[in-house]
């Protein structure tokens, strides 16, 4: 009997499920994702899904992890310092293709450097520059590395990831070991983003596997990369990016294992997040342009998914403009009042009390801040110092934590990258007084949300009668946002073409006319035609009334609360590389390697060659990883154009497939 243990960390929760034989999932188990020490809620999460099932940790032959912990830092912004070394470009680049939001102020160096399209030297590599720049940068988790045409020649990025390394013993990311398809800024914002995540997910893969072993568990264990594939954890470690999307993409793997759908919306509301991609045929679709999250676009090959700031914890604002007024939810991620009412009630419930008291509304009515252990605080300036030092291990309310108007873009700071948690009002709080949930303190969230509807709109009303009130509101706004993001979804993956962008026509009137049945002149109709697939703990909760709202058909799988899990073990170890051969003269064939380009004088003989070593890096990396049984599959793309009555040879782009189950240890 094969026995596999599928653990995925969310924001909010860690999930683990049992699967016998890859056919039945025999156990399940939830604990709270312990943000100061992820191996916490892994081990508990793993502990109750062994105890419910009655089975020892020697039994597991197969450990697999998928997280969302990547996707929710780019959603979020968050992330370790890290620099950017930029070869051969020009300072202005800087300004584009989403470099300087993807850096967020973080520093970066514009060398001289960089290869041509055809894979020659354009100016020698400036070492001297590199070199003091480290010299002034300390306080860097890591380094990104980005030349231009690296993918033709990566001799400068190699180069300078040598000297990085040596000099400061901090990771390097290169661009040209991400992708194999040039747009040199594209790679370079994906090298940032990668070096950004390094530290976050080495500790999480870290503590995962000193879990693993203290509780008994032997088998090797595996991740969920962003396309639903596995890889080891050792690779992981190397190319964190390659996990953004890891959660969602193991929910639709996890999702076609459940439910057999052949085409079908997979929506999954997390604390965070909700993803929603689309099952065609019975696979998901992979995303050709790269992984798009937290408004960047990446080089990572993905599932092609739509994630959206809007999950059970996200942040409740208040639309005080107008006479209405209403709520609007996140995209941030906020610890929910009840939750943290959970784990330090005692001053909790003190401080709404004390709100609750006082004749005018304050700003950050219901609004916590704690400091999380155990994250590098490198390179904060001295306004984020002052606020750590005032919070110090103490669960502060934001009207006593910030003094001055300046003092909130620091903590803002601080959240951005991990070191502070700030709580508030979410629809998890208006869950709870609604009765739906009962996971943690039900009357704090009633004082927050009693609190929270205290504040006045442009009328000069309350913005709710109660809590139970504004509780409605919050979930009927969730609802309307769904919806949106599902419509969104649809008209994205549409084959005809409607004339504008997706986000437009989701909310364009006639849509939203169509969906409430208009009946005047006009007879309007519109609905989803596609089942949805709800995923998420809370989905149940929540996903009837999305269903209603757009007149499709809403499947709730048993288990949908871990197909994270789930599909995390459920997967096929799959690598893929890619490499080009160019022709920069008649009869010259150039086939560019890692290790620089080769001419041949022959376009055989070098399509050959590069077969041959991108089969090699391919099964090595399956092997690596623990498959066997390993197939391989070979794509040749190759461009010729007509001359002169005969086809020249222009470009040929090979990829390699190396696929095949995991390895299970005996059991």
């Amino acid at each position: 009997m094969a026995l596999a243990l599928g653990v995925d960390t969310g924001g909010t929760y860690t999930d683990a499920v049992l699967i016998r034989d890859e056919k039945e999932v025999i156990a399940s188990a939830k604990s709270l994702t312990t943000r100061a020490d992820l191996a916490i809620g892994v081990g508990k999460a793993i502990r109750a899904v062994l105890d419910e099932a009655g089975v020892a940790a020697e039994e597991v032959s197969l450990a697999s992890l998928s997280t969302t912990l990547a996707t929710n830092a780019l959603v979020e912004g968050q992330g370790g310092r890290v620099a950017l070394i930029y070869i051969g470009f020009r300072e202005s680049d800087l300004e584009k293709h989403e470099l300087k939001d993807a850096l967020k102020g973080d520093p970066a160096l514009v060398l001289a450097g960089g290869h041509s399209y055809a894979g020659g030297e354009v100016a020698p590599l400036d070492l001297a520059a590199l070199e003091a720049f480290l010299y002034t940068n300390p306080g860097v988790s890591g380094f990104a590395v980005a030349a231009q045409f690296a993918t033709r020649n990566p001799a400068h990025e190699v180069e300078a990831a040598r000297i990085i390394a040596e000099r400061t013993g901090a990771p390097v990311t290169c661009s040209h070991q991400l992708s194999a398809k040039l747009n040199g800024p594209k790679r370079a914002v994906t090298a940032v983003l990668n070096a950004r995540l390094i530290g976050m997910i080495d500790r999480l893969i870290g503590r995962a596997q000193d879990t693993l072993r203290d509780l008994g568990i032997t088998a090797p264990m595996m991740v969920v990369r962003g396309d639903g594939a596995l890889m080891s954890a050792e690779q992981a470690r190397e190319r964190p990016i390659e996990t953004i999307l890891s959660g969602p993409a193991a929910s639709i793997v996890g999702a076609r294992w459940l439910t057999g759908v052949e085409e079908a919306l997979v929506s999954d509301i997390g604390g965070t997040t909700t993803d929603v991609a689309l099952i065609r045929g019975g696979k998901p679709a992979i995303d050709p342009a790269g992984a798009r999250v937290g408004g960047f676009r990446t080089m990572v090959e993905a599932v092609a998914m739509r994630t959206h700031g809007l999950g059970g914890d996200s942040q409740v604002h208040a639309v005080t403009e107008g006479l209405g007024g209403g709520v609007f939810l996140g995209p941030r991620r906020v610890l929910p009042v009840s939750l943290i009412a959970a784990e330090a009630g005692e001053v909790v419930h003190a401080a709404l009390d004390e709100q609750l008291r006082a004749t005018t509304v304050g700003e950050h009515d219901a609004r916590f801040a704690r400091a999380v252990a155990g994250v590098p605080v490198d390179g904060i300036g001295a306004r984020e110092a002052t606020l750590l030092e005032r919070l110090g291990d103490q669960m502060l309310p934001l009207g006593r934590l910030l003094r001055t108007r300046m003092e909130h873009g620091a903590l803002t700071r601080l959240v951005d990258r991990g070191i502070v948690q700030v709580s508030g009002v979410t629809p998890s709080d208006a869950s709870h007084v609604l009765g739906r949930l009962d996971a943690w303190d039900a009357e704090a969230a009633r004082k927050g949300l009693e609190l929270f509807a205290r504040k006045r709109t442009g009328s000069g009303d309350r913005l709710a009668a109660g809590p139970e009130a504004l509780a409605k509101i919050i979930v009927d706004q969730l609802t309307e946002q769904t919806a949106l993001t599902l419509l969104e979804s649809a008209f994205a993956e549409e084959a005809e073409e409607f004339g504008l962008p997706s986000d437009q026509l989701a909310r364009h009137v006639l849509t939203q006319r169509g969906l409430v049945r208009h009946r005047g002149l006009l007879a309007l109709d519109a609905a989803l035609n596609v089942d949805v697939v709800g995923l998420g703990a809370s989905a149940p909760s929540y996903y009837p009334a999305v269903g209603e709202r757009l007149h499709c058909g809403m499947i709730l799988p048993e288990h949908a609360g871990v197909a994270n899990a789930i599909g995390a073990v459920v997967g096929r170890v799959t690598f893929r590389r890619a490499g080009t051969v160019t022709s920069p003269s008649e009869g010259r064939y150039r086939v560019h390697l890692e290790d620089g380009p080769q001419d041949f004088g022959g376009s055989d003989e070098a399509l050959a060659l590069l077969e041959s070593v991108l089969r090699g890096e391919a099964e090595g990396a399956a092997k690596e990883a623990g498959a066997e049984d390993i197939r391989v599959l070979v794509e040749r793309d190759i461009r010729t154009v007509r001359v002169e009555g005969r086809d020249v040879f222009v470009e040929g782009m090979l990829t390699v497939e190396a696929s095949g189950r995991p390895r299970v240890a005996a059991g």
